[in-house]
């Protein structure tokens, strides 16, 4: 796997609206600036990519477009970082305009760039992935840098300074607080805070002991079944398997997969039913271990841990949940393809290699 260079000062980063086109939309105007500030305040150089902010219905009729921004973010030597804008639903149509550009597959190979954003991102992340390249499921500009409260969320702060940095080893610790979603996204939202609560749970182990290693592989379950079978867009799975946009079983051997649900807070039965298709494939059965994120508003927590523990049985895989990555407020960043290692014993998962290039 190939590994981009750390951010620096001064470095350009380009926004990318890959899936849904929100951040172009007057509504959103205000969430845009406060994106941009933040940006600027971390000390970078924010480049919006020509399409980005065409709004939502030319992004949702144009995915050569949004194809082509990533595309020119790769192929600009002055462009160190991409952040995505938000999530959405389809990014899977971008696929052919990527994969089967021999000069986009070089230029990530040759210009690896660091590569953030959580959700349905989750399918431009796995296709990176097939390219060789680390990317990070973490942070994006609408959801993150665009936070509405007087700063950055603190913890999500501390996710977003460690793309400037590259220790040995990094830990993956648990928030102090976790936030509820937001009601209100409107500009009189400005300047509120989000309502918080202590965590009290911290890293939950399900089923377990010792010392699990392998490297992180995974995403957003939503968007791994819709690559699997999706009543929205009937040309999705079509697509998954020509372009072997979810990698087959034998990928995720050995693999650590972090799973976590979306927005949409499927029920705990639609949860087992996305599971058992993952199960389908023989994912779930080679595995060394699962961890899954906070589901956001903490809807359902129980119910999820009670049907994983129940689809996992069989093959009694490692379990630890509750973590903050995913939709759940704040958010850390999990490095696709890194090594990690997860204690069960001491609840810590911790990443056992650098993020970035030396």
């Amino acid at each position: 796997m190939i590994k981009p260079q750390a951010l620096k000062k001064g470095d350009h980063v380009a926004i990318v609206s890959l899936s849904a086109g929100v951040l172009g939309e007057k509504f959103a105007k205000h969430e845009l600036n406060q994106g941009k500030k933040r940006i600027e305040e971390l000390g970078l150089i924010p480049e919006f990519m020509p399409n980005s902010l065409k709004g939502i219905e030319f992004i949702k009729n144009h995915p050569e477009k949004r194809a082509d921004d990533l595309k020119q973010a790769f192929a600009d030597n002055r462009i160190k970082g991409i952040f995505c804008a938000i999530g959405g639903e389809d990014t899977y149509r971008l696929a052919p305009y990527l994969l089967d550009d021999p000069e986009f597959v070089k230029n990530v190979q040759q210009h690896p760039k660091l590569f953030t954003g959580f959700s349905d991102t989750t399918v431009d992340h796995l296709m990176l992935y097939q390219l060789g390249l680390i990317t990070f499921y973490g942070p994006n500009v609408i959801n993150d840098l665009a936070e509405l409260d007087t700063e950055l969320l603190p913890y999500t702060k501390k996710t977003l300074e460690h793309y400037f940095q590259n220790p040995a080893t990094t830990e993956i610790s648990s928030s102090p607080v976790w936030y509820e979603e937001r009601t209100d996204f409107s500009e009189v939202a400005l300047d509120t805070p989000r309502i918080s609560h202590p965590e009290t749970k911290g890293y939950q182990v399900q089923r377990g002991s010792g010392i699990v290693e392998g490297k992180l592989l995974g995403g957003c379950i939503d968007s791994l079944n819709s690559l699997l079978t999706d009543k929205r867009y009937n040309d999705e799975p079509k697509i998954n398997e020509k372009y072997r946009l979810l990698p087959d079983a034998k990928e995720f051997e050995g693999k650590i997969l972090f799973l976590e649900t979306s927005e949409e807070k499927p029920t705990p039965e639609e949860y087992r039913g996305m599971l058992k298709n993952l199960k389908a494939k023989g994912i779930l059965q080679v595995v060394a271990a699962i961890i899954t994120g906070k589901p956001q508003n903490e809807v359902h927590y129980e119910g999820y841990c009670q049907i994983l523990k129940e689809e996992t049985m069989d093959t009694k895989t490692p379990l630890m949940t509750n973590f903050n990555f995913g939709h759940a407020y704040p958010r850390t960043a999990l490095p696709y393809g890194l090594k990690a290692k997860l204690d069960l014993d001491n609840k810590k998962l911790e990443i056992i290699e650098p993020y970035f290039a030396e």
